[in-house]
């Protein structure tokens, strides 16, 4: 099933807003950016492929990294560059592919000597259908990154769809006779990923196929984690608890997140590794 750009980026020219406001205090914006902010440094180079409307570019840039944003949609590259300003930061910004990413910084006189400190894969692996698109993406991500650098690589998983059934039974039945949404079920109750007719065409894969596919690449593992650690089903009820109570949730969900036997109850995970050399 080949991956259909347009389709991804008209999907996001037309939802950047709502794609900003998505993330705005949820579990999995607030925890993945703890275990960034443990492992990228103020004035680290971070480059953020397909980083969307900018959420965690401005995070990063916030904290004195030096962000460069890459993303397919021209509005979320817009929105970011408009956040940003408003936010008091700065960041560079440019509309490109994944899969040519070196080629976009290089035109742009993006690229810093020696590559990036940090690289930020959150979005393409997920739009990217074909499995030899995934390998390229990662593989062109990882020609960015200085050795011994970071990659932050994340999937959606196959539970988000469940775990979106649950959180809007009325918008999203699971009684279905939709053809497409039956071949995602059955794929998941084998324990495989699939690629399909999804909030956009969309790959979703299995939390054990993660590891497996990140081992082909010159990469150490540091650690793999659930983003929205074990809040996915209920995360819209748990913030709307008082601060103290949101703030333990988040510290026991920090923790837990890394333990495979939780990985199911996030809708993504984020695999961080050290390129080798």
């Amino acid at each position: 099933m080949k991956t259909d750009r347009e389709q991804v980026r008209e999907y996001y020219n037309s939802t950047a807003k709502q794609e900003w406001e998505r993330i705005d205090h949820r579990p999995e914006f607030l925890l993945t950016c703890r275990f960034l902010d443990r492992m990228i440094a103020p004035g680290d180079r971070v480059l953020d492929i397909g980083g969307g409307p900018g959420r965690y570019s401005i995070h990063l840039a916030g904290r004195g990294c030096r962000v460069t944003l890459l993303d397919l949609a021209e509005e979320n590259v817009r929105l970011a560059e408009e956040h940003a300003k408003e936010a008091g930061v700065e960041i560079r910004a440019a509309a490109a592919d994944a899969l040519s990413a070196g080629s976009a910084l290089r035109e742009r006189g993006y690229l810093p000597d020696g590559g990036f400190d940090a690289v930020l894969l959150m979005g393409p692996l997920y739009h990217l259908l074909e499995e030899e698109e995934r390998e390229e993406a990662v593989r062109e991500a990882l020609s960015l990154l200085k050795p011994g650098g970071l990659l932050c690589a994340s999937f959606i998983l196959t539970t988000a769809d469940l775990h979106f059934r649950m959180k809007y039974p009325d918008n999203a039945p699971i009684l279905t006779e939709n053809p497409s949404e039956l071949d995602f079920r059955a794929a998941l109750l084998r324990g495989e990923s699939w690629s399909g007719d999804g909030f956009t065409r969309a790959h979703f894969s299995d939390v054990c196929d993660i590891e497996p596919f990140m081992a082909r690449f010159p990469l150490d593992p540091v650690v793999c984690f659930g983003q929205e650690g074990i809040m996915g089903p209920c995360e819209e009820t748990i913030m709307k608890r008082r601060p103290e109570e949101i703030e333990e949730w988040l510290r026991f969900s920090e923790t837990i997140s890394m333990r495979r036997e939780y990985w199911g109850f996030a809708e993504h995970l984020m695999f961080i590794g050290r390129k080798r050399g």
